[in-house]
Order: structure tokens, then sequence, then C-alpha cells
């Protein structure tokens, strides 16, 4: 519908001629803008909702268990059972900050809910058979633990917005609000979010339409041998600017393996476009101060590529 929408619109109303570039570049600014500004409104607004239902006092008693590494272990797990997108993810993990869960486990839970869940790993099985999908499983709890950890004992919570810290136990109550009052909250949540990010989405869109548009996968994939050292890198760096989820981008995955580009690169830069994102960034500077945003794509980053490597290195 949206496909259908955009290209009328570039027809018809642009004038531009299909078939070029420039109309794959403008078909995919607005048809991508179309569907993350109306996945962004009802799930943000959804889950906003469902977030008000959930008992945080438990889940921090679940999250914040002595054993920091069974405390990320299991915010991985609840990340792998919760299939959002990124920016659907957010909301839970901002619930998590406010009721007081340990950072690491919060991150751990970021990194794994929008980079794995079940209909990826049934989509890679189907295409790439049972071992890839499993290693990629793996590589991705290993990735969600581990930089969990490592911000956990960077001890960065100076690096939250002190709106944040204030509210530390105090989503509990929202649980006790009426039926009206849970609309009105997650109305104004998700008008909040919105408002302060949108111009920064749609920069971030037109630079993946661009990137959709002008640069090829033949050229990608001219770049992207497993034999270039620097391929791994650069797919990371690609998947950033753009947006999906993991169900979304692994068709492109198929593609990109399929012109060539080794499938640990081809799966480093499914990882970079699914786990880390400017959307979520920009989200994300909501609660937390630049410095630790920087960090966490850095230690995501950095993970990523040594998986791709591995994956390289072992396929």
């Amino acid at each position: 519908m949206l496909e259908f929408l955009s290209q009328w619109i570039t027809k018809n109303l642009l004038h531009i001629a299909p078939q070029t570039h420039l109309a794959d570049a403008a078909n995919f600014f607005i048809a991508d803008t179309l569907k993350i500004f109306l996945l962004m409104a009802v799930i943000i607004f959804v889950v906003s909702v469902i977030r008000l239902y959930l008992p945080p006092t438990k889940v921090k008693r679940i999250l914040s268990s002595n054993n920091e590494y069974a405390a990320n272990f299991l915010a991985s797990l609840i990340g792998i059972a919760t299939p959002f997108c990124t920016c659907s993810a957010i909301p839970l993990f901002l619930g998590f900050i406010e009721a007081g869960v340990p950072l690491g486990a919060t991150f751990s839970f970021l990194v794994a809910s929008p980079m794995i869940n079940e209909v990826a790993l049934a989509m890679l099985w189907g295409m790439f058979g049972i071992k890839i999908a499993f290693l990629y499983i793996v590589s991705g709890l290993v990735i969600a633990n581990l930089s969990g950890v490592l911000i956990g004992k960077m001890k960065v919570e100076s690096l939250l917005e002190e709106s944040v810290l204030k509210k530390g136990g105090k989503l509990g109550q929202l649980r006790e609000i009426t039926w009206k009052e849970r609309l009105v909250y997650a109305k104004n949540y998700t008008r909040s979010i919105l408002r302060k990010v949108w111009l920064f989405v749609i920069l971030g869109i037109a630079l993946g339409a661009w990137i959709h548009g002008y640069v090829p996968i033949g050229w990608l994939a001219q770049y992207a041998a497993s034999d270039k050292w620097y391929a791994v890198p650069l797919a990371v760096l690609v998947g950033i600017p753009l947006y999906s989820n993991a169900a979304g981008i692994i068709p492109i995955i198929g593609a990109l393996t399929e012109k060539g580009v080794s499938l640990g690169t081809s799966l480093a830069f499914m990882m970079a476009v699914t786990g880390l994102s400017f959307p979520e960034f920009l989200i994300l500077k909501k609660v937390m101060k630049v410095k630790l945003i920087v960090i966490f794509a850095a230690v995501v980053g950095i993970g990523i590529i040594i998986t791709g490597y591995l994956f390289n290195a072992i396929l």
C-alpha cells in the first residue's frame, strides 16, 4: 500500500521519470517516511500503554540480581522474547531505567530486543540453514551480554539525564491510574518523542534514500568482499543510517550475499541496521547524554565488527 502510494506520488505529483536513480531514492524516502512515522506513532503509543501494566518492582527484583552476569543474560532473554523494532523497545528500556534496573542489564535488553527475534530466526533458517540461524542467535546474545556488562562496569549512571534519575521507582505508581489516564499518558508521551526527533528522523531517512537510490548493490559487493579488511567496518557504517527491523532487512541480506558479499559482512550490516540507528540515538537522547550514546554505539559497534570478522573466518 505504502509502496504503491509512494510510486504514485513520485510519478504523478513529483513527475519524476520511473526506473531512474532519483525515482528509486524518492520512492524509498516517501515510503519509509510514511512507514516509520506511522510505526513510531502507533507502536510507541501501544507499548507506552502496555508498559504501564508491567510490574516494574518485579522486573527490578529479577534484573537486580547480585550476579550481574545473570542479570544481563536474563535481560537479553527478555529482549529476545519481545519482537519489537528499536523504536518500540525503547519505551520498555526507559521503563526499566525509571524502575531502577541496573544500567548494564537495561542495555543488554536494548541490544537484544531489536536484533534478535523469532521471525528473524525462522527467515534465516529458511534462507541459510539452521547452522547460520543458530550462530546468529548465539552471536547476538554474546554482543548483548558483553555490551551490557562493559557498560555496567563503566559506572556511567551520571551520564543519564537528571529527570530520569529523579523518576527512579515512580513508574510503579502509574499502574494504579485509570484507563483514560493511561491513554492520555501514552498520547502525550508519543507526541513528546515525535516532536523532538521528527526533523532528524527525516534527515536520516533522506540519507538512507540516497544510499538506496545511488549506491548499487554491485558497488557494495565490489568493496565488501571477504578478502577486504575494511569490508565489515564499511558494512556497519553503511547500515547505521538505515532503519528497519530484522525481518525487514533479511531479504536485503539475501541480495547482498547473491551479489558476492560475504555472509559475515552481510550479517554485520544486518546487526548494524537493527541494533544501531539514528532514530534510536535521537530517542535515547531524551534520557541520556551524548557521551553515553557514543559509548553505547562504540561498544555495540565493535562487538558487531568482531562478530562479522569471526563469521567470515568460520564460514
